[in-house]
Protein backbone atom coordinates (compact mmCIF):
# COMPACT_ATOMS: atom_id res chain seq x y z
CA UNK A 1 0.00 0.00 0.00
CA UNK A 2 1.24 3.48 -0.83
CA UNK A 3 1.85 5.55 2.33
CA UNK A 4 -0.77 8.88 2.53
CA UNK A 5 2.47 11.08 2.45
CA UNK A 6 2.10 13.48 -1.04
CA UNK A 7 4.16 11.03 -3.37
CA UNK A 8 6.02 12.37 -6.73
CA UNK A 9 8.17 10.85 -9.70
CA UNK A 10 10.85 13.37 -10.68
CA UNK A 11 11.63 12.47 -14.40
CA UNK A 12 15.04 14.00 -15.65
CA UNK A 13 15.64 13.91 -19.50
CA UNK A 14 18.14 16.46 -19.32
CA UNK A 15 17.90 20.19 -20.08
CA UNK A 16 19.16 23.35 -18.78
CA UNK A 17 17.43 23.27 -15.61
CA UNK A 18 19.68 20.01 -14.69
CA UNK A 19 23.24 21.66 -15.20
CA UNK A 20 25.44 23.07 -12.42
CA UNK A 21 28.43 25.06 -12.53
CA UNK A 22 31.51 23.28 -11.69
CA UNK A 23 33.55 25.59 -8.69
CA UNK A 24 36.66 24.75 -10.15
CA UNK A 25 36.41 24.68 -14.19
CA UNK A 26 33.56 27.46 -14.20
CA UNK A 27 31.67 24.31 -16.86
CA UNK A 28 28.19 23.25 -16.55
CA UNK A 29 27.81 20.28 -15.64
CA UNK A 30 24.66 17.95 -15.41
CA UNK A 31 24.31 16.96 -11.71
CA UNK A 32 23.05 13.66 -9.88
CA UNK A 33 19.00 13.79 -8.87
CA UNK A 34 20.22 11.36 -6.51
CA UNK A 35 21.52 14.15 -4.42
CA UNK A 36 18.53 16.43 -5.48
CA UNK A 37 17.93 17.62 -1.65
CA UNK A 38 21.60 19.08 -1.66
CA UNK A 39 20.76 21.42 -4.48
CA UNK A 40 17.63 22.28 -3.14
CA UNK A 41 17.09 21.53 0.20
CA UNK A 42 13.67 23.85 -0.13
CA UNK A 43 12.21 20.29 -1.16
CA UNK A 44 12.27 19.14 2.84
CA UNK A 45 9.81 21.37 4.07
CA UNK A 46 7.40 19.58 1.68
CA UNK A 47 7.65 16.57 4.05
CA UNK A 48 6.85 14.77 0.27
CA UNK A 49 8.02 11.27 -0.98
CA UNK A 50 10.36 12.22 -3.79
CA UNK A 51 11.73 9.80 -6.14
CA UNK A 52 13.61 10.21 -9.26
CA UNK A 53 14.75 8.83 -12.38
CA UNK A 54 17.49 10.40 -14.96
CA UNK A 55 17.89 9.75 -18.14
CA UNK A 56 21.63 8.28 -18.50
CA UNK A 57 23.33 10.36 -20.41
CA UNK A 58 20.70 13.30 -19.82
CA UNK A 59 19.06 14.21 -23.33
CA UNK A 60 19.75 17.73 -25.14
CA UNK A 61 15.82 18.75 -25.64
CA UNK A 62 16.75 19.01 -29.85
CA UNK A 63 17.52 15.26 -29.61
CA UNK A 64 14.07 14.75 -28.23
CA UNK A 65 11.90 12.05 -30.34
CA UNK A 66 9.09 9.89 -30.37
CA UNK A 67 11.16 6.90 -29.18
CA UNK A 68 12.00 9.04 -25.97
CA UNK A 69 8.23 9.84 -25.55
CA UNK A 70 7.38 6.30 -25.34
CA UNK A 71 10.59 5.55 -22.91
CA UNK A 72 8.97 8.41 -20.80
CA UNK A 73 5.67 6.97 -20.72
CA UNK A 74 6.71 3.43 -19.86
CA UNK A 75 8.78 4.93 -16.67
CA UNK A 76 4.73 7.19 -16.21
CA UNK A 77 2.85 3.64 -16.85
CA UNK A 78 5.31 1.54 -14.89
CA UNK A 79 5.29 3.66 -11.92
CA UNK A 80 1.45 4.68 -12.32
CA UNK A 81 -0.03 3.09 -8.88
CA UNK A 82 2.96 4.13 -6.31
CA UNK A 83 2.84 8.41 -7.22
CA UNK A 84 0.35 10.93 -6.73
CA UNK A 85 1.91 13.05 -9.90
CA UNK A 86 4.77 13.09 -12.10
CA UNK A 87 7.11 15.92 -12.34
CA UNK A 88 9.31 15.82 -16.15
CA UNK A 89 12.08 17.76 -15.80
CA UNK A 90 12.98 18.94 -20.32
CA UNK A 91 14.73 21.22 -22.15
CA UNK A 92 12.82 24.15 -23.13
CA UNK A 93 12.98 23.65 -26.66
CA UNK A 94 11.19 21.13 -27.88
CA UNK A 95 9.00 20.75 -24.20
CA UNK A 96 5.73 22.10 -26.25
CA UNK A 97 6.22 19.04 -28.74
CA UNK A 98 6.73 16.22 -25.38
CA UNK A 99 4.13 17.95 -23.71
CA UNK A 100 1.51 17.51 -26.66
CA UNK A 101 2.50 13.60 -27.57
CA UNK A 102 2.05 12.91 -23.54
CA UNK A 103 -1.70 14.36 -23.69
CA UNK A 104 -2.59 11.86 -26.52
CA UNK A 105 -0.20 8.82 -25.28
CA UNK A 106 -1.43 8.67 -21.79
CA UNK A 107 -5.25 7.72 -22.49
CA UNK A 108 -7.55 8.36 -19.44
CA UNK A 109 -4.84 9.93 -17.15
CA UNK A 110 -6.10 11.02 -14.34
CA UNK A 111 -3.38 12.49 -12.07
CA UNK A 112 -0.37 14.93 -12.98
CA UNK A 113 2.02 15.15 -15.79
CA UNK A 114 4.11 18.40 -15.37
CA UNK A 115 6.55 19.33 -17.68
CA UNK A 116 8.94 22.36 -16.35
CA UNK A 117 12.58 23.14 -16.78
CA UNK A 118 14.47 26.78 -16.80
CA UNK A 119 16.04 29.65 -18.54
CA UNK A 120 19.35 29.33 -16.38
CA UNK A 121 20.84 26.25 -14.75
CA UNK A 122 19.19 24.85 -10.98
CA UNK A 123 23.07 26.20 -9.98
CA UNK A 124 23.33 29.54 -10.95
CA UNK A 125 22.72 32.85 -8.51
CA UNK A 126 19.43 34.20 -10.13
CA UNK A 127 18.08 30.77 -11.84
CA UNK A 128 13.92 30.14 -12.68
CA UNK A 129 14.68 26.65 -12.11
CA UNK A 130 13.75 26.33 -8.15
CA UNK A 131 10.72 27.90 -8.16
CA UNK A 132 9.57 25.97 -11.36
CA UNK A 133 11.04 22.81 -10.15
CA UNK A 134 9.30 23.01 -6.63
CA UNK A 135 5.80 24.60 -7.65
CA UNK A 136 5.81 21.93 -10.69
CA UNK A 137 6.42 19.60 -7.07
CA UNK A 138 3.66 21.03 -5.30
CA UNK A 139 1.17 20.72 -8.37
CA UNK A 140 1.49 17.63 -8.91
CA UNK A 141 1.19 16.45 -5.77
CA UNK A 142 -2.07 18.38 -5.08
CA UNK A 143 -5.33 16.99 -4.35
CA UNK A 144 -9.19 17.84 -4.03
CA UNK A 145 -11.07 17.37 -1.05
CA UNK A 146 -12.07 13.55 -2.05
CA UNK A 147 -8.49 12.89 -3.20
CA UNK A 148 -8.54 12.97 -6.58
CA UNK A 149 -5.95 15.49 -8.05
CA UNK A 150 -6.52 18.70 -8.65
CA UNK A 151 -4.66 18.91 -11.72
CA UNK A 152 -5.06 15.33 -13.99
CA UNK A 153 -3.54 16.81 -17.13
CA UNK A 154 0.23 16.63 -19.12
CA UNK A 155 0.80 20.74 -18.43
CA UNK A 156 3.51 22.91 -19.00
CA UNK A 157 4.36 25.04 -15.78
CA UNK A 158 6.47 27.76 -16.44
CA UNK A 159 7.19 31.51 -14.92
CA UNK A 160 4.16 31.48 -12.57
CA UNK A 161 1.79 29.78 -15.07
CA UNK A 162 0.31 26.21 -15.64
CA UNK A 163 -0.79 25.76 -19.60
CA UNK A 164 -2.39 22.74 -20.89
CA UNK A 165 0.84 21.23 -22.60
CA UNK A 166 -0.82 20.80 -26.02
CA UNK A 167 -1.86 24.35 -26.31
CA UNK A 168 1.43 25.94 -25.20
CA UNK A 169 4.56 27.06 -27.47
CA UNK A 170 8.09 28.50 -26.90
CA UNK A 171 7.80 32.15 -27.30
CA UNK A 172 11.07 33.13 -26.04
CA UNK A 173 14.33 32.02 -25.93
CA UNK A 174 16.03 34.29 -23.31
CA UNK A 175 13.13 35.40 -20.85
CA UNK A 176 11.90 33.90 -18.23
CA UNK A 177 7.95 33.55 -19.21
CA UNK A 178 9.16 30.94 -22.30
CA UNK A 179 6.56 29.80 -22.90
CA UNK A 180 2.74 30.81 -23.36
CA UNK A 181 -1.13 29.31 -24.37
CA UNK A 182 -2.37 31.47 -26.85
CA UNK A 183 -5.87 30.00 -27.22
CA UNK A 184 -6.57 28.66 -23.97
CA UNK A 185 -6.60 30.28 -20.34
CA UNK A 186 -3.67 28.97 -17.71
CA UNK A 187 -5.30 26.16 -15.70
CA UNK A 188 -3.84 28.18 -12.46
CA UNK A 189 -1.72 31.02 -11.48
CA UNK A 190 0.99 31.51 -9.14
CA UNK A 191 1.06 33.96 -6.70
CA UNK A 192 1.65 34.12 -3.28
CA UNK A 193 -1.03 31.15 -3.45
CA UNK A 194 -1.63 28.81 -6.39
CA UNK A 195 -5.04 29.92 -7.97
CA UNK A 196 -6.49 27.02 -9.90
CA UNK A 197 -9.20 27.28 -12.18
CA UNK A 198 -11.20 24.44 -12.06
CA UNK A 199 -13.57 25.21 -14.99
CA UNK A 200 -10.78 24.79 -17.19
CA UNK A 201 -9.14 21.69 -16.29
CA UNK A 202 -10.10 18.34 -17.68
CA UNK A 203 -12.23 16.15 -15.54
CA UNK A 204 -10.99 12.24 -16.16
CA UNK A 205 -13.65 8.88 -15.61
CA UNK A 206 -11.61 8.04 -12.40
CA UNK A 207 -13.06 4.40 -13.37
CA UNK A 208 -11.54 4.05 -16.45
CA UNK A 209 -7.48 3.00 -16.41
CA UNK A 210 -4.39 4.43 -17.70
CA UNK A 211 -4.45 3.58 -21.17
CA UNK A 212 -0.89 3.82 -22.55
CA UNK A 213 0.07 4.37 -26.33
CA UNK A 214 3.38 4.03 -27.66
CA UNK A 215 3.45 3.98 -31.63
CA UNK A 216 3.93 7.23 -33.80
CA UNK A 217 4.55 7.22 -37.54
CA UNK A 218 6.97 10.43 -38.32
CA UNK A 219 5.76 10.40 -42.03
CA UNK A 220 4.52 13.91 -41.66
CA UNK A 221 6.30 17.58 -42.98
CA UNK A 222 4.94 21.02 -42.03
CA UNK A 223 4.52 23.64 -44.83
CA UNK A 224 4.83 26.96 -43.60
CA UNK A 225 3.50 29.11 -47.02
CA UNK A 226 5.16 32.36 -47.81
CA UNK A 227 4.67 35.36 -50.12
CA UNK A 228 6.12 33.87 -53.78
CA UNK A 229 6.31 30.69 -52.95
CA UNK A 230 7.54 28.28 -55.69
CA UNK A 231 5.44 25.49 -57.07
CA UNK A 232 8.43 23.15 -57.68
CA UNK A 233 9.11 23.62 -54.00
CA UNK A 234 5.54 22.54 -53.36
CA UNK A 235 5.51 19.71 -55.72
CA UNK A 236 8.57 17.92 -54.12
CA UNK A 237 7.31 18.81 -50.97
CA UNK A 238 3.99 16.76 -51.71
CA UNK A 239 5.47 13.79 -53.56
CA UNK A 240 8.37 12.76 -51.01
CA UNK A 241 8.49 9.16 -50.45
CA UNK A 242 6.05 7.82 -47.74
CA UNK A 243 4.84 11.45 -46.77
CA UNK A 244 1.12 10.60 -45.30
CA UNK A 245 0.27 13.82 -43.82
CA UNK A 246 0.95 17.61 -43.71
CA UNK A 247 0.78 20.59 -41.31
CA UNK A 248 0.13 23.60 -43.68
CA UNK A 249 0.89 26.95 -41.84
CA UNK A 250 -1.45 29.16 -43.46
CA UNK A 251 -2.22 33.58 -43.36
CA UNK A 252 -4.02 35.00 -41.03
CA UNK A 253 -7.49 32.96 -40.64
CA UNK A 254 -6.66 30.10 -42.71
CA UNK A 255 -5.97 31.81 -46.25
CA UNK A 256 -3.38 30.83 -49.17
CA UNK A 257 -2.20 31.67 -52.81
CA UNK A 258 -5.58 30.79 -55.09
CA UNK A 259 -3.07 30.03 -57.85
CA UNK A 260 -4.26 27.05 -60.04
CA UNK A 261 -1.23 24.95 -59.39
CA UNK A 262 -1.12 25.44 -56.10
CA UNK A 263 -5.12 24.34 -55.56
CA UNK A 264 -4.85 21.44 -58.09
CA UNK A 265 -1.23 19.99 -56.41
CA UNK A 266 -3.30 19.96 -53.10
CA UNK A 267 -5.84 18.47 -54.49
CA UNK A 268 -3.92 15.79 -56.18
CA UNK A 269 -2.50 15.04 -52.97
CA UNK A 270 -6.00 14.56 -50.77
CA UNK A 271 -6.62 12.46 -53.33
CA UNK A 272 -3.29 10.40 -53.25
CA UNK A 273 -4.20 9.53 -49.46
CA UNK A 274 -2.18 13.03 -47.82
CA UNK A 275 -3.62 14.28 -45.17
CA UNK A 276 -3.46 18.08 -45.35
CA UNK A 277 -4.27 19.61 -42.04
CA UNK A 278 -4.83 23.94 -42.36
CA UNK A 279 -3.20 26.06 -39.27
CA UNK A 280 -2.27 29.71 -39.02
CA UNK A 281 0.69 31.30 -38.90
CA UNK A 282 -0.33 33.47 -36.38
CA UNK A 283 0.30 32.97 -32.84
CA UNK A 284 -3.25 33.37 -31.47
CA UNK A 285 -6.37 32.44 -33.47
CA UNK A 286 -8.35 29.87 -35.40
CA UNK A 287 -8.29 29.23 -39.00
CA UNK A 288 -11.88 29.99 -40.40
CA UNK A 289 -11.92 27.92 -43.98
CA UNK A 290 -15.72 29.04 -44.82
CA UNK A 291 -14.97 32.79 -44.11
CA UNK A 292 -12.93 33.75 -46.96
CA UNK A 293 -12.93 32.63 -50.85
CA UNK A 294 -9.43 31.16 -50.31
CA UNK A 295 -10.33 29.19 -47.35
CA UNK A 296 -13.35 27.71 -49.60
CA UNK A 297 -10.91 26.62 -52.16
CA UNK A 298 -8.87 24.57 -49.60
CA UNK A 299 -11.90 23.05 -48.46
CA UNK A 300 -12.65 21.87 -51.57
CA UNK A 301 -9.55 20.61 -52.75
CA UNK A 302 -9.81 18.30 -49.59
CA UNK A 303 -7.61 20.41 -46.67
CA UNK A 304 -9.01 19.98 -43.46
CA UNK A 305 -9.00 22.47 -40.54
CA UNK A 306 -7.08 22.45 -37.31
CA UNK A 307 -9.04 25.22 -35.65
CA UNK A 308 -6.71 26.62 -33.44
CA UNK A 309 -4.20 24.16 -32.65
CA UNK A 310 -0.57 24.76 -32.33
CA UNK A 311 1.88 23.14 -34.63
CA UNK A 312 3.73 20.98 -32.07
CA UNK A 313 -0.09 19.70 -31.41
CA UNK A 314 -1.14 19.45 -34.79
CA UNK A 315 2.29 17.60 -35.55
CA UNK A 316 2.20 14.69 -32.87
CA UNK A 317 -1.85 14.61 -33.15
CA UNK A 318 -0.91 13.24 -36.55
CA UNK A 319 1.60 10.96 -36.41
CA UNK A 320 0.46 9.69 -33.05
CA UNK A 321 -3.42 8.94 -35.29
CA UNK A 322 -1.13 7.42 -37.99
CA UNK A 323 0.86 5.09 -35.60
CA UNK A 324 -1.99 3.94 -34.97
CA UNK A 325 -3.13 2.40 -38.19
CA UNK A 326 -6.31 3.99 -38.29
CA UNK A 327 -7.73 4.71 -41.94
CA UNK A 328 -8.11 7.90 -43.46
CA UNK A 329 -11.20 8.68 -42.72
CA UNK A 330 -10.78 8.01 -39.28
CA UNK A 331 -7.66 10.29 -38.91
CA UNK A 332 -9.16 12.70 -40.64
CA UNK A 333 -12.33 12.58 -38.36
CA UNK A 334 -10.08 12.87 -35.23
CA UNK A 335 -8.09 15.58 -36.70
CA UNK A 336 -11.30 17.04 -36.96
CA UNK A 337 -11.84 16.78 -33.32
CA UNK A 338 -11.50 17.65 -29.48
CA UNK A 339 -9.64 14.62 -28.54
CA UNK A 340 -8.11 16.16 -25.23
CA UNK A 341 -8.79 19.55 -24.99
CA UNK A 342 -6.10 20.40 -27.54
CA UNK A 343 -8.58 22.85 -29.87
CA UNK A 344 -11.50 24.46 -29.80
CA UNK A 345 -13.79 24.19 -31.97
CA UNK A 346 -16.80 27.10 -32.10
Amino acid sequence: MRAETPSVLLIYTGGTIGMIENPETGALENFNFDHLLKHVPELKRFNYRISSYQFEPPLDSSDMEPAYWAKLVKIINYNYDYFDGFVILHGTDTMAYTASALSFMLENLSKPVILTGSQLPIGTLRTDGKENLITAIEIAAAKNSDGTAIVPEVCIFFENHLMRGNRTTKINAENFNAFRSFNYLPLARVGIHIKYEPNLIRKPDPTKPLKPHYLFDTNVVILTLFPGIQESIVTSLLHVPGLKAVVMKTFGSGNAPQKEWFIRQLKEATERGIIIVNITQCASGAVEMGRYETGMHLLEAGVISGYDSTPECAITKLMFLLGHGLSNQDIRYKMNSCLIGEITKV
